[in-house]
């Protein structure tokens, strides 16, 4: 099996929008106001043009065989001011569909935005994980990273 990663393009468009709506169907079903506060503003196919658009946005896809089965969306993101100009790349997405996980997709992506992102002088990451999203959590934390901020929400709705 070839597993792989690489940048996407325009031409992946089509793709990537199914793969997101794949992704917000299983968000929404654990966090009702994921598509409405953490994914991707509507409609999305405009929202991946205007962020291939985007010099500091970065969209990955990762493959088995040359047939895209995930995404993953990153920024790199400057600091506040008294950072001394200092960047954090951040994933935003990351998705693998479900029968595709645990091959190493996952890892593929995240080992190339790693890369890029460290070729652009970054030495400092950040991964948004949605709570409940145990396999996520998990999988970022075996790549290295650890919690540093946790957003609480009530809705009174």
């Amino acid at each position: 099996m070839g597993i792989t990663a690489r940048s996407a393009d325009v031409k992946d468009l089509s793709v990537l929008v199914g793969l997101y709506h794949d992704l917000a169907t299983e968000m929404d079903a654990i966090k009702p106001i994921w598509s409405a506060a953490d994914g991707l503003p509507e409609p999305a196919p405009e929202a991946f043009e205007a962020l291939m658009a985007d010099p500091d946005a970065h969209i990955y896809l990762g493959e088995i065989d040359d047939v895209p089965v995930g995404f993953l969306v990153a920024r790199d993101e400057t600091l506040l001011p008294q950072a001394d100009g200092r960047r954090v790349a951040a994933v935003r997405l990351i998705f693998t569909l479900e029968g595709a996980r645990g091959v190493g997709v996952g890892e593929a992506m995240t080992d190339l935005f790693l890369r890029e992102a460290t070729s652009r002088g970054i030495r400092s990451f950040d991964a948004h994980v949605s709570p409940g999203h145990r396999e996520s959590k998990n999988f970022f934390e075996s790549n290295g990273f650890k919690a540093r901020s946790i957003v609480m929400h009530r809705s009174d709705e």
